[in-house]
């Protein structure tokens, strides 16, 4: 127990000293050590007392405020109480019993406070039990009999509000028989204690309340009627007419509620004696409500509700009484109650409001004749010193505003006229506010519906002057400009209601009244233009709630109808109209990519649904723009991108391929077209396209490809033009790349060759290699094309000794001689083949050269040069025998001359 006892006043002490606000910790290892005891075990130890007594002082001082929950305080209280008890010695004195009581007592109701009955049970018992042994003292003794009998009252006092803790505990964990026993020793007690009926009243009513909560009628009506008896007891000390009366009427609504046929008289008994308590509008409109229920005659309802208006309960009471009446099927008596209500109150400024509830249920039971004639009687007496009050006003227009709404969904046209016109009857002229707009609008729409185009215009012109700045204003005014066809009309009110939607929407009779409620306005005008055939009205209203709507799935709803709208539009055109309008197609393509991309709000199958939508067409438009690579490119770059939106498979990367090839193929077509000798941004961006290609192709490769399919080779071509064109020379790796192609094929090599030296192009070594690659596979063939071969060489010559040049270096004449054998060679396997120019081009290159050398004093390479000029006349056809004639003189002339050149050259060395 040391141990214990020296743990405690750690505790304690950390507790008192400490500064900050969180006592938590230290409280439950203080209740923790103390709930480890078992029955309270005598430590008869000054420390602990002293600690008891310290902890109870401070939770006190902490009472105030909120430094400690009400648990914390429990559990102090509990600690310093057990710990007090522990301390009790063999033979307490009065004044520890006391201390005891009172510890226990409040730590008992400190628990219950806490919700906590089972732990309140404990320290309530210990209090009872201390309470007798203080009795026991005071009893034994025989001296002092005034103070004996003082304090004996001091004990019972406090035993009572023990026992009424009891009963409170015993009550909430739903031991109903024990709580009436504490009660009736409460009651017992009653005859000495007669100061405490009030409390004692009050505390069966809570139990009455407390039951009822819960739904049991027959404990909540045993309490309710203790606590009206208890209150009987002693008038003097009873809680007071008021209160009483307040228990009988929720005695009475129990009974109501319990089983109102099989409790009827005890119902009417206590809400009868509680109107004669203390009579009040509730407890006569509650009598009202007895009497329906119970299904009394109409002669018993006229008496309770004759006593309602001789009691001179409010207005409001009255109103309420009839619709009571109402609800229970009583017509014949509301009608009539609600007759002398309005005489009753006829001079109470709040009479209109008893007229506008005769007006209601009117137009409820159908009989609108009447009702109309009761409106028409408000009207007039508004213009006549009776106007009503602005609460029963507004709820007379809401009323008249309902009922017109009904009749124009029911498309009564006329009939709702006719009551927005009464309310309009209440409206000063030239009144400013935003309902008279609101009116003038309801009554424009009906005017439209009826055909009636002039007098909606003027209900407009004064809707726009009343609130020019309202979208439903707007829409009115474009509606009208709809109905009179007036194109410009429309357009400005579309334009105002675009800007007018930036602000927030206010609601129109209810309806449109979400976030969304300007672009569904603007949704609305749409069809409007549509439903009359104005499709360049509907689509600018469109156009107008793309711009400014906030809601994703909207906007693509309106860009898909856009996109339709322009596409039946092109099905009609001439192929310039065509391709007109297929550029206005792609803002709006452009504009749905944006806005899947940010979408957050679909789930994955819509955005793919969407996405697949807006893809096809931006396909299917770039399909229709052949005479423009520009626009052919922007729609395949746009089916590319909103491809990736959706989830991959392989046909979807199948197409995504195909987008970009044709989108690198466009941008390079646009590129030849160009006028300027070099697009940089246009072929940049087909380098993008090729590159992005190559990732899609590389994972489609993986997946398996056919041998056949002609991508890489496509890919390669691109990029090699791409990047000859920005003079990259990377475009040597490219080469090297399609030289490694499995069976590449000549008219690759050939198309290469030409791209590397298509201006701004200038790569004449790649274009050589190309062509000696090409050549070398043609000569491969089983059957050469000789027409190809020649081609060839022809280029492979022209590019290794350009024509005009004034000198020839001996490196360059190497190679050009190995161009000539290999033609030399065609030409033998193929004499009759060869073209007849080509050769004669041949020949004639081959003398130029020779000549140029012999200009260069080159005799021995001049000599061998026009000698192979002249083994090519051999194969010439039909131009052999004029050539050789010519040429053999010239060539013996040529020898001559070489001969003495080489003469001379010897002499002079």
């Amino acid at each position: 127990m040391e141990r214990f006892v020296l743990t405690v006043k750690c505790l304690t002490e950390n507790l008192l000293q400490r500064k900050l606000t969180d006592y938590d910790e230290v409280i439950e290892k203080l209740f923790s050590e103390v709930s480890g005891l078992e029955d309270f075990p005598k430590i008869p130890d000054p420390q602990l007392e002293e600690c008891a007594i310290q902890l109870w002082n401070w939770a006190v001082t902490k009472n105030v405020g909120t430094s400690i929950c009400k648990n914390q305080k429990a559990k102090v209280r509990h600690v310093a109480c057990s710990l007090l008890y522990c301390c009790e010695p063999e033979n307490p004195t009065e004044g520890v019993i006391r201390k005891q009581i009172l510890m226990a007592s409040k730590t008992g109701r400190t628990w219950l406070d806490c919700k906590n009955p089972q732990m309140a049970d404990n320290f309530l018992r210990f209090a009872v039990k201390s309470l007798e042994t203080l009795y026991g003292q005071l009893t034994s003794r025989g001296d002092g009999a005034d103070d004996i009998t003082s304090s004996k009252g001091d004990v019972e006092k406090d035993l009572l509000r023990i026992l009424s803790c009891q009963a409170e505990s015993a009550l909430s964990q739903g031991n109903n028989h024990e709580a009436v026993v504490y009660v009736q020793r409460c009651k017992d007690m009653l005859l000495r204690l007669p100061k405490d009926t009030a409390y004692l009243s009050l505390m069966c009513y809570n139990f009455g309340i407390d039951t009822y909560n819960l739904r049991k009628f027959e404990d909540s009506a045993f309490w309710l009627s203790q606590s009206y008896e208890i209150g009987k007891m002693n008038v003097k000390y009873a809680p007071g007419s008021e209160v009483q009366a307040k228990v009988l009427r929720l005695l009475a609504t129990v009974y109501l509620e319990w089983d109102c046929q099989g409790f009827q008289e005890k119902a009417l008994n206590a809400v009868s004696l509680a109107n004669k308590e203390c009579v009040s509008a509730s407890g006569l409109y509650l009598k009202i409500r007895i009497l329906l229920r119970c299904g009394a005659a109409d002669d018993h309802i006229r008496a309770g509700l004759n006593e309602m208006l001789e009691s001179k309960v409010y207005l409001e009471v009255c109103l309420s009484t009839v619709k009571l009446l109402m609800s229970e099927d009583r017509e014949v008596l509301a009608f009539e109650y609600l007759k002398r209500v309005c005489q009753h109150f006829e001079s109470s400024p709040d009479l209109g409001t008893a007229l506008v509830l005769h007006i209601e249920l009117l137009l409820q039971r159908g009989k609108e004749l009447l009702g109309k004639q009761k409106i028409e009687d408000i009207i007039t007496g508004h213009y006549t010193g009776k106007q009503l009050t602005p609460q029963a006003l507004t709820r007379l227009h809401v009323m008249l505003w309902d009922k017109a709404s009904k009749h124009f969904e029911a498309k009564n046209y006329a009939e709702a006229l006719q009551w927005y016109n009464y309310s309009l009857s209440f409206f000063k002229a030239g009144q400013m506010e935003p309902n008279s707009a609101k009116l003038q609008r309801n009554r424009a729409s009906c005017f439209l519906q009826l055909k009636q185009l002039e007098k909606a215009k003027e209900a407009i012109k004064e809707a726009e002057r009343c609130d020019p700045d309202s979208i439903f204003t707007q829409f009115s005014v474009y509606k009208i400009a709809v109905h009179e066809n007036n194109v410009e009309k429309a357009a400005e009110a579309v334009n105002a209601m675009g800007l007018l939607s930036k602000s927030r929407v206010a609601s129109e009779d209810g309806l449109l009244v979400s976030e969304n409620a300007a672009s569904n306005l603007l949704s609305l005008a749409a069809q409007i233009a549509l439903e009359n055939e104005q499709q360049e009205t509907a689509m600018k209203a469109l156009e107008t709630l793309c711009e400014n709507s906030k809601d994703e799935a909207q906007v693509l709803t309106a860009l898909r109808c856009l996109v339709r709208l322009v596409l039946s539009t092109v099905e009609k055109s001439s192929d310039e109209m065509r391709n007109g309008n297929l550029d206005v197609v792609l803002p709006y393509l452009k504009m749905a990519l944006q806005k899947l991309s940010q979408q957050s709000c679909m789930t994955v199958e819509q955005r793919t649904e969407e996405s697949n939508w807006f893809r096809k067409i931006a396909w299917n438009s770039a399909l229709q723009c052949e005479k423009s690579p520009d626009r052919m490119r922007d729609f395949f770059v746009l089916s590319f991108q909103l491809s990736q939106l959706c989830p991959p498979d392989r046909t979807l990367l199948m197409g995504q391929k195909t987008c970009l090839l044709m989108a690198a193929a466009a941008s390079l077509e646009i590129c030849r077209k160009s006028l300027h000798s070099v697009q940089t941004e246009e072929l940049t961006q087909a380098l993008e396209h090729i590159q992005i290609c190559w990732e899609v192709w590389k994972t489609l490769k993986a997946s398996g490809s056919s041998p056949m399919d002609p991508t890489d080779t496509l890919l390669l071509l691109y990029e090699f033009e791409a990047r000859a064109k920005l003079n990259d020379p990377k475009v040597e790796t490219v080469l090297e790349s399609v030289l490694e192609l499995e069976n590449v094929e000549t008219k690759v090599l050939e198309t290469i060759a030409a791209l590397a030296m298509e201006p701004p192009a200038h790569f004449p070594l790649l274009c050589k290699k190309a062509l000696r690659v090409a050549l070398s596979l043609h000569k491969k063939q089983p059957q050469a094309d000789l027409a190809r071969c020649s081609k060839c060489v022809h280029s492979l010559i022209k590019l290794s000794l350009p024509s005009g040049v004034s000198e020839v270096e001996a490196h360059v004449l190497e190679e050009v001689w190995d161009y000539y054998e290999e033609a030399l060679s065609i030409i033998a396997a193929a004499p009759d083949d060869f073209p007849e120019m080509e050769t004669l081009w041949l020949l004639t290159r081959a003398w130029n050269t020779g000549i140029l050398l012999y200009s260069l004093a080159q005799y021995p390479e001049a000599e061998k040069w026009c000698g192979l000029a002249m083994s090519f006349i051999r194969h010439l056809g039909s131009l052999q025998e004029s050539y050789e004639t010519q040429m053999s003189g010239l060539y013996s002339e040529i020898l001559d001359r070489l001969d003495k050149a080489k003469k001379n050259l010897i002499m002079e060395e």
